[in-house]
């Protein structure tokens, strides 16, 4: 099914409604009356108040907290879509939820990442688009086209602005080394891995560093933090080695306040971050967010022009 000559409809649900219209903005394209309510009982109601038939429809909604609520708005936005004739509906989820259950790796626990990609495909949705899965292989559980963009294009182009020499990008664990050395590689610096111990779910132990640290200035890279517990650990065991001037660049901040706090007390000069999702930040945090809305913008423009959406990752040397 191709979008090639139908009109391109833009809905959003209420996760991230700055974000939708930044994206609006970089396309010159109006943003789609729809209703996104709730009832007294917690119910979700929606209504598309525009003629959608026939239409490439892309639904902008990232699963970020209220995790549940976001999701359910997401479904029932599909559902709304199939049932008004739309030609095509993609999925753009600038964060998704849920992806860290991808596999079981405890006795009687679910893969809820499988179950939401199921979800989503059953309501009606054709084609995905999402921004750096906390794995890569979450693009399996679909049977449907996955498009997968990498904020990093974004987040190089901030670093570089701020004329760091001497820098080390460093991973704050081992799973971490691949996303560390794509940046490591487009910024010309070394390499460096923090080893850790997990204690609780939101506090880890820094017990090594890998690599040479001492005497430069170091950008700690990940995917997602939340209560931000194992970047500032990661910062404290590199200040110890020596470290200078220490960032830390995250595609995802779920900011909690316990984040908050340990960001404001931690060895983090600044926390780089995009705005997938709202970023609370609060005072004295130390947190730049850049905006996606471009390549969240752009993705939906070669989709709906059947256009290479992979040249996008590439780099300006």
């Amino acid at each position: 099914m191709t979008s090639r000559g139908s009109e391109m409809k833009i809905i959003t649900g209420t996760a991230h409604p700055g974000l939708v219209q930044a994206i609006c903005k970089y396309l010159s394209q109006p943003l789609c009356d729809a209703l996104v309510t709730t009832f007294p009982d917690g119910e979700t109601f929606v209504k598309i108040n525009e003629n959608i038939r026939g239409r490439d429809v892309y639904i902008v909604q990232p699963t970020c907290p209220p995790t549940n609520q976001n999701l359910m708005e997401m479904l029932i936005l599909v559902d709304a879509a199939r049932r008004a004739s739309a030609a095509r509906i993609t999925a753009v989820i600038p964060f998704f939820g849920y992806a860290r259950q991808d596999r079981k790796d405890q006795p009687r626990v679910p893969i809820t990442a499988k179950l939401v990609a199921n979800l989503l495909v059953a309501a009606g949705v054709n084609r995905v688009l999402t921004m750096d899965l906390h794995a890569q292989q979450l693009q399996g559980f679909f049977d449907i086209p996955v498009d997968h963009l990498h904020a990093l294009p974004v987040m190089i182009e901030h670093l570089r602005s701020l004329g760091l020499e001497d820098l080390v990008v460093v991973s704050p664990d081992v799973g971490g080394v691949k996303m560390a050395s794509a940046y490591a590689q487009a910024l010309n610096a070394g390499l460096a891995i923090v080893v850790k111990r997990r204690k609780t779910a939101s506090e880890i132990e820094p017990v090594a560093v890998i690599g040479e640290v001492a005497n430069r200035n170091v950008i700690i890279v990940d995917d997602l933090t939340e209560t931000a517990g194992t970047l500032c650990g990661a910062a404290t065991i590199l200040r110890e080695h020596g470290a200078k001037d220490i960032y830390a660049g995250v595609s995802h901040a779920v900011l909690t306040d316990l984040a908050i706090s340990r960001l404001k007390a931690s060895e983090i000069k600044e926390l780089i971050t995009t705005d997938s999702v709202p970023v609370e930040t609060g005072d004295g945090a130390r947190v730049k967010v850049v905006s996606v809305a471009q390549l969240l913008g752009e993705g939906i423009r070669r989709i709906h022009d059947d256009e290479s959406v992979s040249s996008l990752f590439e780099l300006n040397k």
